[in-house]
């Protein structure tokens, strides 16, 4: 399985600190936030990284490389050119490389100790969301669960992690443009297409740098 961080974004309430840096390389504990996510994937088996480049998007090149140095495989996707695609234009661009088999993706802005698992079955499902509690700054919640399945309208909802399991098949016909993945996400819960699970071990959004500030003082 081939695993996808995403890292096109331009950051905006990152500012000024996404001004002369992309977010994924904004230091966590001494060291990229990407790289946190590079060395957890290799850990667990990860031979074949995509990262889609946008805003600043040279430099992620130019610090990771071709990624020898943590023995894995980095390919990046290009949307310099294009501008930022968002999350379901860049999967959609990144299509070539991921390939036709089942694949992972990973947002580049979170900090979290999930336990990436390479051999992950998605069974009957189009895509499988990794589901978390919700923080301070999404108390509403994004996604329920009812049984092993994603609902949009639950009892109890829950913050979408920025990670899941997807099936190529689930983006047929979806031509490369700047579009978010949510919207796809509903609908495909609605048909009951989309499998979850609730993970609470360590997650942060890494969104503002009042949270990597805090981040950085706790870890």
């Amino acid at each position: 399985m081939k695993a996808m961080i995403l890292a096109a974004g331009r950051g905006e309430r990152m500012r000024p600190l996404t001004d002369i840096i992309p977010k994924p390389l904004l230091p966590v504990s001494g060291k990229p936030l990407i790289v946190h996510h590079i060395e957890r994937l290799r850990e667990a088996g990860f031979s074949d990284i995509i990262i889609n480049i946008g805003h600043l998007g040279h430099l992620l090149p130019k610090t990771l490389g071709d990624g020898s140095r943590w023995d894995v495989n980095i390919y990046y996707s290009d949307e310099q050119e294009s501008g930022a695609l968002e999350s379901l234009g860049g999967i959609v661009n990144a299509l070539p490389i991921l390939g036709d088999d089942p694949f992972l993706v990973v947002n580049g802005d979170i900090f979290c100790n999930y336990p990436f698992n390479k051999d992950f079955d998605l069974k009957e499902s189009l895509a499988h969301l990794i589901l978390v509690p919700n923080p301070q700054h999404n108390k509403n919640g994004d996604f329920g669960l009812k049984g092993d399945y994603i609902a949009n309208v639950a009892q109890k909802m829950f913050t979408y992690s920025g990670i899941g399991y997807y099936h190529p098949s689930m983006f047929d016909d979806i031509t490369p443009q700047k579009a978010p993945l949510a919207p796809l996400l509903r609908q495909l819960a609605d048909k009951e297409q989309l499998s979850g699970e609730l993970f609470t071990g360590v997650w942060h959004d890494i969104g503002t740098p009042q949270r990597l500030k805090e981040i950085n003082e706790n870890f």
